[in-house]
């Protein structure tokens, strides 16, 4: 599943590809018609995201302020099995696809967003090769493809279209339907309103293992498997600790480690976690997560920092990965 720095990039992605547009929704495989014509028509008012939902609020007129009844909101969660596919001329530049299946993930090419150094839509499809030939056709030249799949949902707006395949939910809310969903939802560390000691206070309370504690949506959201490991790692809490028996000092250090890192991943694209300093000298055969990661998906390889063979056992349905010597306590 995609995790939260994913969402943030894609809801940045469409704030900055149809941000101010009045668009056509359509839902050509006929699942989401119903919600598709409540927005076809409206101006997307921008993008935000909370953890792993995307919320796309429209209205009639452009400038509009959130909080008016007029503007209707759909809720986006791509689950295990969704995704966003773009296609335009070469006004409309944008990564080919974002979200599942994780082959696209941060594939390369992608650039980092607006907010992260530089623009994310800039030289990727609908951009310039390397001799710096337009590589998608212009604006008078270029018609919205053929739906491929089973698209729940397409934004069309003049110069590109961005079809929705396979998400977990996608629905029509008002301003009462998305405040209770977030009400449910933890803090963000991607997010500005994001409260530090709110997640202290939900992990603190609880006597659940803090491996499993970081992938509940309710007490930090937008962690992911990949971001539960290597946190746990770098600060060195023992994934198996019960939430009440950590202190607030190392809860607080595990919510400041992940905003760099999740921060990194809307940048990029791309999930990386180990320090220059002990990533290796020379690429380890059969062992290329290495240089990316301390110890996700890295089962009895030796920890980049201690040589001990890193653990792997079931939590809650899910593979968890740590080092038993740099974690130990």
């Amino acid at each position: 599943m995609p995790e939260g720095h994913t969402i943030h990039r894609l809801a940045a992605a469409l704030g900055e590809l149809y941000g101010g547009q009045r668009l056509r929704a359509s839902s050509p495989q006929g699942r989401f018609s119903a919600g598709a014509q409540r927005v076809d028509g409206q101006v997307l008012l921008g993008a935000q995201a909370h953890g792993k939902h995307l919320f796309l609020p429209f209205g009639p007129e452009a400038g509009m302020p959130l909080e008016e009844e007029a503007v209707t909101w759909l809720r986006i969660h791509l689950g295990l099995y969704g995704s966003w596919t773009f296609d335009g001329d070469r006004e409309f530049t944008a990564p080919h696809a974002i979200g599942a299946p994780r082959r696209r993930v941060g594939e390369r090419g992608e650039h980092a967003l607006s907010g992260g150094g530089g623009s994310a839509l800039a030289g990727l499809s609908g951009g310039q090769d390397h001799d710096g030939r337009p590589t998608a056709p212009a604006p008078d030249d270029w018609q919205p493809p053929d739906p491929r799949g089973a698209v729940r949902l397409r934004l069309q707006g003049e110069h590109g279209v961005a079809d929705l395949t396979g998400p977990a939910a996608c629905e029509v809310l008002d301003g009462r339907g998305v405040a209770a969903v977030r009400r449910r939802l933890g803090p963000d560390p991607l997010r500005a309103d994001g409260d530090p000691q709110v997640f202290v206070e939900a992990a603190r309370s609880r006597r659940r293992a803090i491996a499993e504690l970081l992938m509940d949506q309710a007490v930090i959201a937008g962690a992911g498997n990949i971001f539960r490991a290597e946190v746990l790692f770098r600060v060195g809490v023992a994934p198996l600790r019960p939430g009440n028996r950590i202190s607030q000092a190392r809860l607080r250090a595990i919510w400041e480690d992940l905003v760099p890192l999740m921060d990194y991943g809307v940048a990029t694209g791309f999930i990386t976690t180990v320090d220059p300093r002990d990533v290796p000298d020379q690429p380890v055969p059969g062992d290329q997560e290495a240089r990316r990661w301390y110890v996700y998906h890295r089962t009895g390889r030796p920890c980049l920092r201690c040589g001990t063979a890193v653990r792997e056992q079931d939590l809650a349905g899910r593979r968890l990965f740590w080092c038993p010597a740099c974690q130990a306590h």
